[in-house]
């Protein structure tokens, strides 16, 4: 298995250039991998320690942020090296100021692997929720450095767990310890020989219920709400679209909408803006007007939808009425309000955790977003309570970045720094 994991891995490294020619994400998928080596050489400086955290994207970013923040405060000696699979993290992050170092991974061939951690001797290798690369993890146990697994969470039907998944499980087995979000990834591993776990929960929850803690006004927003019942919905896609059009144009009630789609794609915002029938402005276009003779506010922008969530009465999160994979409904959650998403939403604990508690609500179609978003219109009581049973969960749910940090404090290196 693993020669035909390696020997397929080696295909993709030829092939993906060429695939790059016709897809831009594929472009830059490769193109970004070509500096890597040459990033690293330049940039890594040999008398200094790092620390490697490893994540697949935004979402799996944003789960390492509380850790790093905690030990940029408790260890400032190590430096911090991030890496990115996907091109969505990296070019979105790849500036950002807790890091010393940000690349791309390199693609997972025993070759890479080596000249990699040559050039980085990380302390300690930190992957985030399901980021396992069997090369990789072969060599960090090959030169014995410690490597954990930050809010992991499997499922059964993983190939870890499947008779046949016996070369996957091997680099399972190199991890150090394992922090899992879940009793079922406990009982999971537990299953194949792995004990050294710990249920910490899923550090999102610590990293977005310090939002509330930070300056969140933005006057844009003000204006264009202009004290009137607000919904936001983040992270749309054109499916999630489908669901919330009609009743945006339809509707009666005073409301105003805020709506950031996932990609900032010129065509498929034109799309969008094509299918509303009331007034809508583009934050690009926001300078010199009087936002508040507007109904809909289009967020052609990144990094402002943790502060808009703060100015919201009630929230849609995309993802779920497709295929693409739910956003994050902890971040509207943490401010108290109301959640609504698709149908697509089983392979998200928090979701279903949520919707059993009554702090979430799933819509299959148009209709059942109109008629959940008008009770929550127009049932100030019911709008409240439900929002109040979202908030109680982020505050229920922290704390799994003091499980990771306790584990640090106790290794000798870690203890021994001041």
């Amino acid at each position: 298995m693993r020669a035909l994991y390696n020997l397929t891995t080696k295909i993709a490294e030829r092939a993906l250039p060429l695939a790059g020619r016709f897809n831009e994400k594929l472009k830059l998928f490769t193109e970004g991998r070509k500096s890597v080596f040459s990033v690293l050489e330049a940039k890594i400086n040999t008398k200094e320690e790092y620390l490697w955290f490893h994540a697949a994207s935004l979402g799996e970013f944003e789960q390492a942020l509380p850790i790093i923040e905690e030990i940029k405060k408790e260890y400032p000696k190590y430096k911090i090296l991030i890496t990115f699979f996907s091109p969505s993290g990296y070019e979105n992050k790849k500036n950002h100021p807790l890091a010393d170092v940000i690349t791309y991974l390199p693609l997972d061939t025993r070759k890479n692997a080596k000249r990699f951690l040559d050039l980085v001797r990380p302390k300690i290798a930190f992957f985030i929720k399901y980021e396992i690369w069997p090369n990789f993890m072969a060599e960090l146990k090959k030169r014995k450095i410690k490597s954990l697994l930050i809010s992991g969470a499997f499922r059964e039907n993983q190939i870890y767990f499947k008779p046949y998944g016996g070369f996957m499980r091997k680099a399972l087995q190199t991890f150090d310890h394992f922090f899992v979000q879940n009793e079922t990834s406990i009982a999971l591993l537990k299953n194949i020989g792995l004990n050294n776990t710990t249920l910490s929960g899923d550090t999102r929850f610590d990293r977005v219920s310090r939002q509330i803690q930070y300056d969140n006004k933005l006057e844009f927003a003000e204006d264009f709400i202009d004290e009137q019942t607000c919904l936001v919905a983040g992270s749309t896609w054109p499916e999630d679209e489908e669901l919330l059009i009609p009743f945006i144009n339809e509707t009666s009630e005073k409301i105003k909408v805020i709506i950031a789609p996932h990609e900032i794609n010129e065509e498929k915002i034109n799309t969008l803006e094509k299918k509303l029938k009331k007034k809508s402005i583009r934050y690009s276009n926001r300078k010199n007007k009087e936002l508040e003779g507007y109904d809909i506010l289009i967020l052609d922008t990144i990094g402002l939808l943790g502060k808009i969530y703060s100015y919201a009465n009630i929230a849609y999160v995309g993802g779920a009425a497709g295929t693409t994979g739910l956003h994050n409904i902890l971040e509207p959650a943490t401010f108290g309000i109301p959640v609504i998403i698709g149908e697509n939403y089983k392979k998200f604990p928090e979701a279903v955790k949520l919707r059993q508690l009554a702090g979430l609500y799933v819509v299959a179609d148009s209709n059942d977003f109109s008629n959940i978003t008008s009770k929550l219109i127009t049932d100030g009581s019911f709008r409240e309570k439900t929002g109040m049973i979202a908030g109680h969960f982020i505050n229920s749910n922290t704390g799994a970045t003091r499980s990771v940090m306790n584990y640090l404090r106790s290794l000798p290196d870690f203890a021994k720094v001041s």
